[in-house]
């Protein structure tokens, strides 16, 4: 195989860490925790002062007198929560409650102090398990369109990945309480990519045992036409950026999250022979020693038929953002391989991006038998203003009197320069 299986991005899950306390009143708040010591304080004080509640500096909180007996409400969306939680634990405060906004504030696991946070919108509301919305995209989550690849759209799918319980190794620390105490554990809850991209893994492994003949692009395929582009609100996935969220593109979550269960039976895969690949790096202008260096072969390769258009299930179309206004049309072919049970008939459903037309070469597919093959092109035509932003859309095809619908996201976007 020549290329990785998937860009895969990373999103929340629908479980939290809750962490409860009641106030003198009787209120109880519930708030989010990642303190890795199970605490319980009693009969403390709540402070706030509008001048120091922003706790961007330990000096002023440092003057707070028998601030080891008091618990601290910081509220700023201007200060990096990281940042209020160190001037925190300089001060030597009790514990605090932090009112912040931003949902990717606690990826990097710092929690010296006994607290929690608690967002301005949601500051009463007790959620333990099943969250919504989620998925949401995270804001540290790379987006597309991919620099090293302009035809094939970025990413190609979403996992979860934000505060994933993981193993970890024993050799390292997986908390620390204040600056000095370390706490060592078989398991520590991560963020980033590198926790997605275990469960794409996972579920490739389980997709080849289920199906031990399809190529590694089947596999991707399926995961991809079957992937959820709504959370479990039934809205468009959302994505945040800082303090700001917003229904997500295509080139922030590709074709939407994975949905194991569904990709065991896609009903269609688009699927790529290793010769596709050969003909896209010629049509890269690949030399014959990099092909060697690549698949590790003397053979000599067939570049007679170079073609940057590789059967990929999904699409996108990129525009120069340098005139006042600007025009697209793009063709591309594909192949769908029927891998359901028998006889099919299926019919395409298509959402065009916004200031995009879409036709196909063909309204329906009718496969007579298993593994039948069916093509069709696809033209997006674009027409629209220099400063457009990334719109999406889709191409479905439904099964008619099945199950089986096989969707792959359409993008049009600027070119790469223009997100520079």
């Amino acid at each position: 195989m020549l290329w990785n299986l998937f860009h895969s991005l990373c999103s929340s899950s629908k479980l939290q860490l809750v962490f409860l306390t009641t106030l003198g009143n009787g209120v109880k708040i519930t708030g989010f925790s990642l303190f890795p010591v199970k605490t319980i304080i009693k009969d403390l004080p709540v402070l706030y002062n509008e001048s120091i509640s922003p706790c961007d500096s330990s000096n002023p909180l440092s003057r707070i007198p028998n601030a080891g007996r008091s618990i601290m409400i910081c509220y700023s969306n201007a200060v990096d929560i990281v940042d209020q939680m160190a001037a925190i634990y300089e001060s030597k405060f009790g514990g605090a409650i932090y009112i912040f906004d931003d949902p990717d504030a606690l990826s990097s696991n710092f929690f010296p102090n006994p607290g929690f946070v608690i967002s301005t919108k949601e500051g009463k509301q007790e959620t333990h398990i099943d969250v919504k919305p989620a998925p949401v995209v995270s804001g540290f989550s790379s987006r597309g369109p991919s620099r090293s690849y302009l035809r094939v759209a970025k990413p190609d799918i979403v996992a979860p990945g934000v505060l994933i319980l993981a193993a970890w190794p024993s050799n390292v620390s997986a908390a620390v309480i204040g600056v000095n105490t370390f706490l060592d554990s078989d398991y520590h809850l991560e963020s980033g990519t590198s926790m997605a991209a275990p469960h794409i893994a996972g579920i490739a492994a389980m997709l080849k045992g289920a199906h031990p003949d399809w190529r590694p692009s089947a596999i991707q395929s399926a995961m991809m036409t079957t992937a959820n582009p709504l959370d479990n609100t039934e809205k468009p996935i959302k994505t945040t950026d800082y303090l700001e969220t917003k229904d997500a593109t295509s080139l922030a979550m590709g074709a939407g999250l994975v949905d194991p269960n569904r990709s065991v039976d896609p009903g269609l895969v688009y699927d790529v022979t290793p010769q596709d690949y050969v003909n896209l790096l010629c049509s890269m202008n690949f030399t014959q020693d990099q092909f060697k260096t690549i698949d590790r072969s003397l053979a000599k390769h067939n570049c007679s038929n170079p073609s940057d258009d590789i059967n990929y299930p999904s699409f996108i179309a990129l525009f120069s953002p340098n005139r006042n206004y600007t025009r697209l049309e793009q063709k591309f072919r594909r192949s769908v391989t029927n891998v359901g049970a028998g006889a099919a008939k299926y019919v395409a459903k298509v959402i065009a991006p916004k200031n995009s037309t879409i036709s196909i070469s063909a309204q329906t597919l009718v496969f007579e038998k298993k593994n039948q093959k069916q093509d069709y092109t696809l033209t997006i035509r674009y027409k629209g203003i220099a400063d457009d932003q990334a719109q999406s859309g889709s191409i479905t095809w439904v099964e008619e009197n099945g199950h089986h619908t096989v969707r792959s996201p359409i993008v049009v976007a600027p070119e790469i320069d223009a997100w520079t």
